[in-house]
Protein backbone atom coordinates (compact mmCIF):
# COMPACT_ATOMS: atom_id res chain seq x y z
CA UNK A 1 0.00 0.00 0.00
CA UNK A 2 1.56 3.21 -0.79
CA UNK A 3 1.41 6.20 2.19
CA UNK A 4 -0.05 10.07 1.52
CA UNK A 5 2.52 12.91 2.01
CA UNK A 6 1.92 16.42 1.36
CA UNK A 7 -0.97 17.25 -1.08
CA UNK A 8 1.73 20.17 -2.47
CA UNK A 9 3.91 19.63 -5.63
CA UNK A 10 6.79 21.67 -5.41
CA UNK A 11 7.61 24.54 -8.41
CA UNK A 12 10.75 22.65 -9.17
CA UNK A 13 9.22 19.49 -9.75
CA UNK A 14 7.47 20.50 -13.13
CA UNK A 15 9.91 21.79 -15.39
CA UNK A 16 8.75 25.40 -16.58
CA UNK A 17 7.57 25.50 -20.52
CA UNK A 18 9.82 28.73 -20.62
CA UNK A 19 12.69 27.17 -19.51
CA UNK A 20 13.23 23.78 -21.56
CA UNK A 21 12.03 25.30 -24.78
CA UNK A 22 15.04 27.68 -24.62
CA UNK A 23 17.13 24.30 -24.55
CA UNK A 24 16.02 23.10 -28.01
CA UNK A 25 16.86 24.47 -31.57
CA UNK A 26 16.36 20.83 -33.08
CA UNK A 27 13.20 21.69 -35.32
CA UNK A 28 15.30 23.11 -38.20
CA UNK A 29 13.49 22.52 -41.13
CA UNK A 30 11.29 19.61 -42.19
CA UNK A 31 11.76 16.97 -44.63
CA UNK A 32 8.92 16.90 -47.29
CA UNK A 33 7.18 13.55 -47.41
CA UNK A 34 5.13 11.89 -50.28
CA UNK A 35 1.70 10.76 -48.85
CA UNK A 36 2.46 7.78 -49.54
CA UNK A 37 5.84 7.19 -47.31
CA UNK A 38 4.05 9.21 -43.96
CA UNK A 39 5.35 7.36 -41.85
CA UNK A 40 8.30 6.50 -43.22
CA UNK A 41 11.76 7.24 -41.77
CA UNK A 42 12.82 10.81 -40.82
CA UNK A 43 16.07 12.57 -40.31
CA UNK A 44 14.26 15.04 -37.74
CA UNK A 45 12.24 14.19 -34.67
CA UNK A 46 9.59 16.07 -35.90
CA UNK A 47 8.14 16.22 -39.32
CA UNK A 48 4.66 17.77 -40.21
CA UNK A 49 3.24 15.40 -42.29
CA UNK A 50 -0.79 15.71 -42.77
CA UNK A 51 -2.88 12.14 -42.27
CA UNK A 52 -5.50 11.74 -44.55
CA UNK A 53 -8.86 10.76 -43.88
CA UNK A 54 -9.09 11.45 -40.20
CA UNK A 55 -12.49 11.57 -39.04
CA UNK A 56 -14.05 13.16 -35.67
CA UNK A 57 -14.69 10.65 -32.46
CA UNK A 58 -17.23 10.68 -30.22
CA UNK A 59 -14.55 9.96 -27.63
CA UNK A 60 -13.54 13.53 -27.38
CA UNK A 61 -12.88 16.33 -24.97
CA UNK A 62 -14.42 20.18 -24.81
CA UNK A 63 -11.37 21.45 -23.50
CA UNK A 64 -8.06 23.89 -24.27
CA UNK A 65 -5.43 21.43 -26.18
CA UNK A 66 -2.21 21.69 -24.99
CA UNK A 67 -0.29 23.38 -27.50
CA UNK A 68 1.69 21.16 -30.08
CA UNK A 69 4.97 22.64 -29.57
CA UNK A 70 5.05 21.65 -25.56
CA UNK A 71 2.84 18.09 -26.30
CA UNK A 72 6.30 17.55 -28.71
CA UNK A 73 8.77 19.27 -27.02
CA UNK A 74 7.79 18.34 -22.91
CA UNK A 75 8.38 14.28 -22.78
CA UNK A 76 8.54 11.06 -21.02
CA UNK A 77 10.13 8.90 -22.93
CA UNK A 78 13.51 7.09 -21.46
CA UNK A 79 14.95 5.43 -24.54
CA UNK A 80 15.83 8.54 -25.56
CA UNK A 81 16.97 10.26 -22.32
CA UNK A 82 15.79 11.01 -18.54
CA UNK A 83 15.23 14.34 -19.00
CA UNK A 84 12.43 15.81 -20.38
CA UNK A 85 13.65 17.75 -23.50
CA UNK A 86 15.73 14.87 -24.29
CA UNK A 87 13.06 13.36 -26.52
CA UNK A 88 13.17 15.87 -28.79
CA UNK A 89 16.37 16.66 -29.10
CA UNK A 90 17.45 12.61 -29.27
CA UNK A 91 14.73 11.31 -31.21
CA UNK A 92 16.11 11.94 -34.96
CA UNK A 93 17.97 8.61 -34.76
CA UNK A 94 14.51 6.44 -34.51
CA UNK A 95 13.99 5.11 -37.95
CA UNK A 96 10.18 4.45 -38.32
CA UNK A 97 10.52 2.72 -41.73
CA UNK A 98 10.77 -0.56 -42.15
CA UNK A 99 8.17 -1.42 -39.34
CA UNK A 100 6.72 -4.00 -38.14
CA UNK A 101 4.29 -4.94 -35.14
CA UNK A 102 3.76 -8.44 -34.22
CA UNK A 103 0.27 -9.87 -32.58
CA UNK A 104 1.52 -13.68 -31.35
CA UNK A 105 0.53 -15.47 -28.06
CA UNK A 106 -3.21 -17.06 -26.97
CA UNK A 107 -4.71 -15.96 -30.14
CA UNK A 108 -5.71 -18.02 -32.97
CA UNK A 109 -4.63 -15.51 -35.60
CA UNK A 110 -1.12 -14.25 -34.88
CA UNK A 111 0.37 -12.34 -37.23
CA UNK A 112 2.74 -9.69 -37.97
CA UNK A 113 1.53 -6.72 -39.41
CA UNK A 114 3.59 -3.97 -41.40
CA UNK A 115 3.00 -0.69 -40.63
CA UNK A 116 1.29 0.46 -43.58
CA UNK A 117 -1.19 -2.35 -42.43
CA UNK A 118 -1.95 -1.25 -39.65
CA UNK A 119 -2.51 2.78 -40.81
CA UNK A 120 -5.30 0.93 -42.93
CA UNK A 121 -6.40 -1.24 -40.53
CA UNK A 122 -9.41 0.78 -39.15
CA UNK A 123 -10.82 4.19 -40.03
CA UNK A 124 -8.75 6.80 -38.00
CA UNK A 125 -10.04 8.94 -35.80
CA UNK A 126 -8.93 11.91 -33.68
CA UNK A 127 -9.68 11.83 -30.07
CA UNK A 128 -8.73 14.38 -27.44
CA UNK A 129 -7.95 12.84 -23.72
CA UNK A 130 -6.36 14.11 -20.72
CA UNK A 131 -3.02 12.52 -20.33
CA UNK A 132 -1.74 12.83 -16.69
CA UNK A 133 1.86 12.26 -15.50
CA UNK A 134 2.48 10.43 -12.31
CA UNK A 135 5.18 12.91 -11.83
CA UNK A 136 2.06 15.34 -11.49
CA UNK A 137 1.63 17.38 -15.27
CA UNK A 138 -0.72 16.72 -17.38
CA UNK A 139 -2.05 17.62 -20.64
CA UNK A 140 -5.11 17.68 -23.32
CA UNK A 141 -3.80 15.89 -26.13
CA UNK A 142 -5.85 15.61 -29.87
CA UNK A 143 -4.34 11.45 -30.77
CA UNK A 144 -5.17 10.34 -34.28
CA UNK A 145 -5.50 6.74 -34.12
CA UNK A 146 -7.67 3.23 -34.08
CA UNK A 147 -8.97 1.47 -31.41
CA UNK A 148 -6.82 -1.61 -30.30
CA UNK A 149 -9.99 -3.60 -29.71
CA UNK A 150 -9.98 -3.47 -33.81
CA UNK A 151 -6.75 -5.20 -33.76
CA UNK A 152 -7.18 -7.65 -31.24
CA UNK A 153 -10.53 -8.88 -32.75
CA UNK A 154 -8.71 -9.77 -35.83
CA UNK A 155 -6.20 -11.62 -33.47
CA UNK A 156 -9.14 -13.60 -32.31
CA UNK A 157 -7.53 -14.05 -28.59
CA UNK A 158 -8.23 -17.93 -27.22
CA UNK A 159 -9.49 -18.63 -23.80
CA UNK A 160 -6.35 -18.35 -22.56
CA UNK A 161 -6.07 -14.78 -22.86
CA UNK A 162 -6.09 -12.62 -19.93
CA UNK A 163 -3.92 -9.85 -20.10
CA UNK A 164 -2.25 -7.99 -23.34
CA UNK A 165 1.31 -7.25 -23.17
CA UNK A 166 3.44 -4.35 -24.83
CA UNK A 167 7.29 -4.92 -25.89
CA UNK A 168 8.55 -2.07 -27.16
CA UNK A 169 11.70 -1.60 -29.61
CA UNK A 170 14.76 -2.16 -28.11
CA UNK A 171 17.81 -1.00 -30.11
CA UNK A 172 20.54 1.52 -28.60
CA UNK A 173 22.27 2.55 -31.86
CA UNK A 174 18.48 3.96 -32.47
CA UNK A 175 17.87 4.58 -28.75
CA UNK A 176 20.93 6.35 -27.01
CA UNK A 177 19.04 6.08 -24.02
CA UNK A 178 19.28 2.28 -23.71
CA UNK A 179 22.58 2.40 -23.24
CA UNK A 180 22.22 3.27 -19.96
CA UNK A 181 20.52 1.13 -16.90
CA UNK A 182 18.04 2.97 -16.19
CA UNK A 183 15.68 0.49 -16.72
CA UNK A 184 15.68 -3.54 -17.78
CA UNK A 185 14.91 -3.12 -21.84
CA UNK A 186 12.98 -3.59 -23.96
CA UNK A 187 10.54 -1.50 -22.24
CA UNK A 188 7.33 -3.46 -21.41
CA UNK A 189 3.94 -2.67 -20.45
CA UNK A 190 0.56 -4.28 -19.45
CA UNK A 191 -3.55 -4.33 -19.31
CA UNK A 192 -5.92 -6.54 -18.58
CA UNK A 193 -7.82 -7.97 -21.43
CA UNK A 194 -10.91 -5.89 -20.91
CA UNK A 195 -9.09 -2.89 -20.49
CA UNK A 196 -7.26 -3.34 -23.39
CA UNK A 197 -10.25 -4.05 -25.02
CA UNK A 198 -12.21 -0.76 -24.00
CA UNK A 199 -13.29 1.45 -26.44
CA UNK A 200 -11.14 4.34 -24.89
CA UNK A 201 -7.92 2.19 -25.39
CA UNK A 202 -6.51 3.71 -28.38
CA UNK A 203 -3.23 2.52 -30.88
CA UNK A 204 -1.91 6.06 -32.02
CA UNK A 205 -0.09 6.90 -35.29
CA UNK A 206 -0.55 10.54 -35.21
CA UNK A 207 -1.50 13.73 -33.14
CA UNK A 208 -2.67 16.83 -34.21
CA UNK A 209 -3.56 15.38 -37.35
CA UNK A 210 0.00 14.68 -38.29
CA UNK A 211 2.14 11.49 -38.35
CA UNK A 212 3.06 10.84 -34.65
CA UNK A 213 6.27 12.29 -34.40
CA UNK A 214 9.22 9.94 -32.90
CA UNK A 215 9.65 11.68 -29.50
CA UNK A 216 6.24 10.76 -29.22
CA UNK A 217 6.12 7.16 -29.60
CA UNK A 218 6.13 7.07 -33.47
CA UNK A 219 5.24 4.90 -35.41
CA UNK A 220 2.35 3.11 -33.12
CA UNK A 221 2.08 3.97 -29.69
CA UNK A 222 -0.37 2.79 -27.06
CA UNK A 223 -2.98 5.60 -25.15
CA UNK A 224 -4.76 4.69 -22.21
CA UNK A 225 -6.23 7.76 -20.57
CA UNK A 226 -8.12 6.90 -17.82
CA UNK A 227 -3.75 5.68 -16.58
CA UNK A 228 -0.66 7.65 -15.33
CA UNK A 229 1.20 7.95 -18.75
CA UNK A 230 4.23 5.51 -18.66
CA UNK A 231 1.12 3.08 -19.02
CA UNK A 232 0.85 4.11 -22.39
CA UNK A 233 3.69 2.16 -24.40
CA UNK A 234 5.68 3.78 -27.11
CA UNK A 235 7.74 2.70 -30.54
CA UNK A 236 5.74 -1.20 -29.59
CA UNK A 237 6.92 -3.95 -32.03
CA UNK A 238 4.86 -6.72 -30.62
CA UNK A 239 1.67 -7.01 -29.06
CA UNK A 240 1.39 -10.46 -26.97
CA UNK A 241 -2.08 -12.07 -25.24
CA UNK A 242 -1.33 -14.15 -22.47
CA UNK A 243 -2.53 -15.90 -19.36
CA UNK A 244 -0.57 -14.47 -16.83
CA UNK A 245 -0.24 -10.67 -15.43
CA UNK A 246 2.59 -9.62 -17.30
CA UNK A 247 5.28 -7.72 -15.32
CA UNK A 248 5.96 -4.47 -16.74
CA UNK A 249 9.28 -2.34 -16.64
CA UNK A 250 8.46 -0.07 -13.79
CA UNK A 251 7.01 -2.88 -11.61
CA UNK A 252 10.31 -4.22 -12.15
CA UNK A 253 12.25 -1.37 -11.53
CA UNK A 254 10.14 -0.58 -8.31
CA UNK A 255 7.45 -2.64 -7.34
CA UNK A 256 6.73 -0.16 -4.53
CA UNK A 257 6.06 2.54 -6.13
CA UNK A 258 4.85 1.21 -9.38
CA UNK A 259 1.65 -1.17 -9.71
CA UNK A 260 0.24 -3.14 -12.51
CA UNK A 261 -3.23 -1.10 -12.54
CA UNK A 262 -1.49 2.52 -12.29
CA UNK A 263 -4.76 4.31 -11.96
CA UNK A 264 -5.36 7.93 -12.07
CA UNK A 265 -6.30 8.02 -8.47
CA UNK A 266 -5.32 11.06 -6.37
CA UNK A 267 -6.41 9.19 -3.24
CA UNK A 268 -3.47 6.77 -3.40
CA UNK A 269 -0.10 8.96 -3.82
CA UNK A 270 3.46 7.78 -5.22
CA UNK A 271 5.45 7.45 -1.79
CA UNK A 272 7.78 10.73 -2.39
CA UNK A 273 5.03 12.84 -3.89
CA UNK A 274 1.30 13.48 -3.51
CA UNK A 275 -1.23 12.82 -6.40
CA UNK A 276 -4.03 15.04 -5.03
CA UNK A 277 -3.54 17.83 -7.21
CA UNK A 278 -1.56 18.36 -10.77
CA UNK A 279 -0.34 21.26 -13.14
CA UNK A 280 -1.73 21.62 -16.56
CA UNK A 281 1.14 22.24 -18.78
CA UNK A 282 0.89 25.81 -19.83
CA UNK A 283 -1.01 26.87 -16.05
CA UNK A 284 0.64 28.65 -12.96
CA UNK A 285 -2.31 27.13 -10.40
CA UNK A 286 -2.88 23.55 -9.57
CA UNK A 287 -6.10 21.48 -10.40
CA UNK A 288 -7.46 18.56 -8.28
CA UNK A 289 -6.78 15.30 -9.60
CA UNK A 290 -10.30 13.68 -10.80
CA UNK A 291 -10.22 10.02 -10.06
CA UNK A 292 -9.68 7.62 -13.31
CA UNK A 293 -8.07 10.94 -14.97
CA UNK A 294 -11.87 12.36 -15.25
CA UNK A 295 -13.03 8.75 -16.92
CA UNK A 296 -14.79 7.51 -13.71
CA UNK A 297 -17.96 7.07 -15.44
CA UNK A 298 -16.56 4.57 -18.56
CA UNK A 299 -14.05 2.70 -17.22
CA UNK A 300 -15.04 2.53 -13.28
CA UNK A 301 -17.09 -0.77 -13.74
CA UNK A 302 -14.04 -2.65 -14.69
CA UNK A 303 -13.09 -2.42 -11.04
CA UNK A 304 -16.29 -3.16 -9.45
CA UNK A 305 -15.09 -4.71 -6.15
CA UNK A 306 -11.57 -3.71 -5.78
CA UNK A 307 -9.79 -2.75 -3.72
CA UNK A 308 -7.73 0.35 -5.66
CA UNK A 309 -5.23 0.84 -2.60
CA UNK A 310 -3.81 -2.55 -2.59
CA UNK A 311 -4.36 -3.01 -6.45
CA UNK A 312 -2.40 0.09 -7.67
Amino acid sequence: MLIRHSDIILPSEITPPEIYRERRRFMQGMGALAAGAALGSMEEAHASVKLAGVRASAHTLDEDKTPYKDVTTYNNFYEFGTGKSDPAENAGSLKTRPWTVTVEGAVKQAKIWDIDALLKLAPLEERVYRMRCVEGWSMVIPWVGFPLSELLRRAEPTGNAKYVEFVTLNDPKQMPGQRSRVLDWPYVEGLRLDEAMHPLTLMAMGLYGEVLPNQNGAPIRLVVPWKYGFKSAKSIVKIRLVEKQPVSSWMKANPEEYGFYSNVNPQVDHPRWSQAKERRIGEFFKRDTQMFNGYASQVAQLYRGMDLKKFY
